[in-house]
């Protein structure tokens, strides 16, 4: 899952100056900084990665005006929209797109339907995967307790992946790829903007 991230922005070109949104512990900064890229972080808390030369803007994403993000390449905004409520997502959503940045990737848990088999076999080791997430969208999703953790997910009632895809195109964002991954289980999107 994080290495898709760094994978995603790795096939786009001239991207060299990326906003990280949402680092957590800094996984995907370090591998963004070893991979040459220069990061910076925005977090609503202070940074967790103890990176040196790594610069971290702290404020509430919510309250981010579209200037902020000027002079970056590509927003990488991966498993962090879904701890903000439902509706705070639309006006976040616009404020990337009335950015001047060229790129904009954004990921959110995935839980609507779907299968997932795997076997690993070698003459030492055997090894088995299976998982199968059905009819959720007839369930309503179960916030955290904790306020920063997940108050939604795509794929349970009322957040089926059309519903999100059309916050994007409401925002003025357009999708240039869409992709799933597994077993993580999120959906990815580079977008562009109208």
């Amino acid at each position: 899952h994080q290495w898709f991230q760094v994978h995603l922005l790795a096939g786009l070109e001239d991207v060299e100056m990326v906003l990280e949104v949402g680092p957590n512990l800094g996984l995907v900064t370090a591998l963004l900084v070893n991979a040459g890229f220069d990061v910076t972080t925005l977090d609503v808390v202070p940074p967790q990665h103890g990176l040196s030369g790594v610069t971290h803007i702290e404020a509430d994403l919510r309250n981010v005006e579209p200037e902020v993000f000027s002079g970056f390449d590509c927003i990488l905004c991966c498993e962090t929209l879904e701890h903000l409520p439902w509706e705070a997502v639309d006006d976040v959503l616009a404020r990337f797109a009335a950015s001047a940045v060229p790129h904009l990737i954004v990921s959110v848990p995935y839980q609507g339907f779907q299968l997932d088999a795997r076997l690993y076999l070698n003459a030492y080791r055997l090894r088995q995967c299976f998982a199968f997430k059905k009819l959720n969208f007839l369930r309503r999703f179960r916030p955290d307790d904790d306020p920063q953790g997940h108050h939604w997910e795509i794929g349970y009632r009322g957040r089926s992946l059309a519903a999100f895809e059309a916050k994007l195109e409401a925002a003025g964002l357009t999708v240039e790829r869409r992709d799933f991954t597994s077993p993580t289980r999120s959906v990815f999107y580079h977008l562009g903007r109208r």
